[in-house]
């Protein structure tokens, strides 16, 4: 848009960018599609009960057949009841007492360029194994095992082994400090802690037992602890007599089999804790039944899983994305899905595509802060690769602006890849908003539509839904199976946090528009807007406009206090190779800016840096930025990739307040 008159208001959140380019579903990949035309939908809104207990019924192991689908008293849900399954039987048992038994499983690439393959024969031994590991150190039905692990096979057998005896397991991601672990296992009351001597990061030693000693200072449920041998004595790991375990000696001992128990439908799976908290975690929690089939049904949809295919979603266990789509989804599915533990960037900028030529990789999920990465350096690195193999590509994390997608349809896809765009949460657990690549026309930066039996709608601040492309706040008005159940030890804080906005509603947090097609486009977060004058303009929307300019690779864009306009925009820009900072580049962009989008976008500075600072989950932090720009003491920054980033923009952003 040329100017600011076309800009849809509401109470809300103003939407302000227009895309019209469309990408309908390969007439060839349709008709192989798992899902070919609406009939999901129209079966999901006619009875979305039936949907899903169809579903239920004829893609997961039961024990025991439910009573009763649904007993719904909002917030509060149960899905299932009376039901009972066994979500590691599910991923494991089933398969390897199939033809699948001699099938990978797991396929694992380390980072220095070691690897292994788990077949789900090989799955099934070593989680049986490790199962009983966990009951001769006291481990029962009930009780919450931490596990503190970098991208190694045993941290999914760790987990499937949990919840093979019906023990809650608590993943805390192997980038966090010794003080959010102490917290985590804390809340959790934890009464076991998996950890391992140390991880690789970038070629250097994540000394993991060390920080697990530090966090165990203070965390008197856990009794006892298992070690895993990666990196050897380079680690330093020291084990305290009596408390602590290797892994592989344990195993020795092990006895070869351990059934699964039957548990029932809403039997606690896990605890995984929010990123980014202040204060007490929130320790959303996950149950049995709604949530396998939740992920295992988005699995098998929206990445269209067939069984040659091998697939690789590249985020990290320790959040959401890798529960629900390394682990049980991918597996509950008898999928092969790959693994790798260490950074993209390593030992070259090219590793991500070195390993999709190696394994041939035909599905892959990554994140939209990648793909502008990888953009920053350049089309050299993907096109030394032969990435031939790849039928599907898939988006996680946040929204992604549309000219990164087109830079993944073309670079990485090739043209002939449907990209699936997704949205969904913790808290979700699955997929919610997302296109099904064989049915539904795509648009770079759009989510598209709810996935079958998923029902959302944005609203204004009053909770009545908005008009077409006028910004507001997204809700999910239906439950569905994957849905958290409450915070771990909280439930007051549960209602209060995502229910007390919009009555019977699930409040996201985040802002969205729906067009004239009915489909959704995230804004981000709604604490992540900023009030020019009276305008409440999206980040993202600002963001993805910078990085359409041929000179942007990666931007973030915040809002700083104003005595004038309440607030300014202050953005940060990441250049892509080739292009240098300059006043008359400064300028450019902020026209780039007015010009598409509106004058009231127009950023007041414009900063060049080499990064923007990221947790080791590629999410950007603007929280710190702000405090930049305000002047505040910067908040936590264990989670950073590289503290020197922001030390970097700090010193920028001083020296620029000195100068005027």
């Amino acid at each position: 848009m040329a100017n600011g008159d076309n800009v849809a208001r509401t109470g809300a959140i103003e939407a302000l960018l227009v895309e019209q380019r469309r990408f309908p579903p390969p007439p060839e990949f349709r008709e192989q599609a798992r899902v070919k035309d609406r009939t999901p939908w129209e079966e999901a809104e006619r009875d979305f009960q039936a949907f899903w207990a169809k579903h239920a019924e004829a893609e997961l192991h039961w024990f025991r057949k439910w009573d009763q689908v649904l007993e719904w008293n909002a917030p509060w849900a149960k899905w299932f009841i009376g039901g009972q399954l066994n979500v590691c039987y599910n991923c494991v048992d089933r398969h390897a007492q199939s033809w699948r038994r001699t099938k990978a499983a797991i396929v694992w690439e380390g980072e220095p360029g070691d690897s292994r393959v788990l077949t789900y024969q090989d799955l099934h031994r070593e989680v049986q194994r490790f199962a009983n590991v966990l009951k001769s150190l006291g481990v029962q039905r009930g009780d919450r095992v931490s596990i503190y692990m970098g991208m190694v096979p045993e941290l999914p057998i760790a987990m499937l082994a949990c919840a093979r005896i019906g023990a809650p397991h608590s993943v805390v991601f192997g980038g966090f400090s010794s003080d959010a672990l102490r917290d985590r296992i804390q809340d959790a009351g934890a009464k076991l802690l998996i950890t391992q001597d140390g991880a690789w990061r970038r070629g250097s030693i994540v000394p993991l037992k060390q920080l697990a000693d530090r966090a165990l200072a203070e965390c008197p449920t856990v009794e006892k602890v298992v070690v895993l041998r990666r990196i050897g004595a380079t680690a330093g790991a020291q084990m305290v007599e009596g408390r602590d375990f290797w892994w592989d000696e344990l195993m020795a001992d092990a006895a070869p089999t351990c059934p699964a128990e039957a548990l029932d439908s809403e039997h606690p799976l896990y605890i995984l804790y929010t990123s980014g908290t202040t204060g007490k975690p929130k320790g959303i929690l996950h149950t049995t039944g709604g949530y396998l089939l939740g992920v295992h049904l988005t699995s098998k949809w929206v990445f269209d899983l067939k069984d040659e295919d091998y697939y690789w979603c590249t985020a990290d266990i320790g959040w959401v994305t890798g529960h629900s789509y390394i682990v049980y989804g991918p597996l509950s599915n008898g999928a092969t899905s790959v693994m790798y533990e260490g950074a993209p960037d390593w030992p070259e900028k090219d590793r991500y595509w070195q390993i999709v030529e190696k394994y041939r990789i035909n599905v892959l999920y990554t994140s939209p802060t990648f793909i502008r990465t990888a953009m920053k350096w350049g089309t050299e690195w993907p096109a030394k690769h032969d990435l031939s193999s790849l039928r599907l590509l898939g988006t996680v994390g946040e929204p992604i602006n549309p000219e990164a997608w087109m830079w993944y349809h073309e670079h990485i896809g090739h043209g002939r890849c449907p990209i699936v765009d997704t949205w969904w949460q913790t808290e979700t657990g699955m997929i919610m908003i997302t296109p099904l690549p064989g049915v539904v026309t795509t648009k770079p930066g759009s989510a598209t539509i709810p996935f079958p039996g998923v029902q959302a709608e944005v609203v204004d601040e009053e909770g009545n839904p908005c008009p077409p492309n006028a910004g507001g706040f997204l809700v999910l008005t239906r439950p569905w199976p994957a849905m958290l159940r409450t915070f771990w030890g909280d439930p007051d804080r549960y209602v209060q946090t995502y229910w007390s906005r919009f009555p019977g509603r699930y409040f996201t947090g985040d802002g969205a528009r729906k067009d004239e097609d009915g489909y959704f486009w995230i804004t981000g977060r709604v604490d992540d807007v900023v009030n020019v004058a009276g305008h409440r303009l999206s980040n993202i929307e600002i963001e993805s406009t910078l990085v359409a300019h041929p000179a942007v690779a990666e931007a973030a864009v915040i809002g700083r206090s104003d005595p004038v306009k309440g607030q300014a925009i202050s953005a940060f820009v990441v250049l892509k190779a080739g292009f240098r900072p300059s006043e008359q580049l400064r300028d450019e962009l902020r026209e780039w800016v007015a010009d598409k989008i509106s004058p009231i976008a127009r950023p007041s500075d414009i900063f060049f840096t080499a990064d923007l600072p990221k947790t080791r989950s590629a999410k950007i932090m603007r929280r710190l930025l702000r405090d930049i720009a305000e002047g505040r003491v910067l908040g936590d920054t264990t989670t950073l990739t590289d503290p020197a980033v922001l030390e970097e923009i700090k010193r920028q952003y001083e020296e620029t307040e000195q100068t005027g």
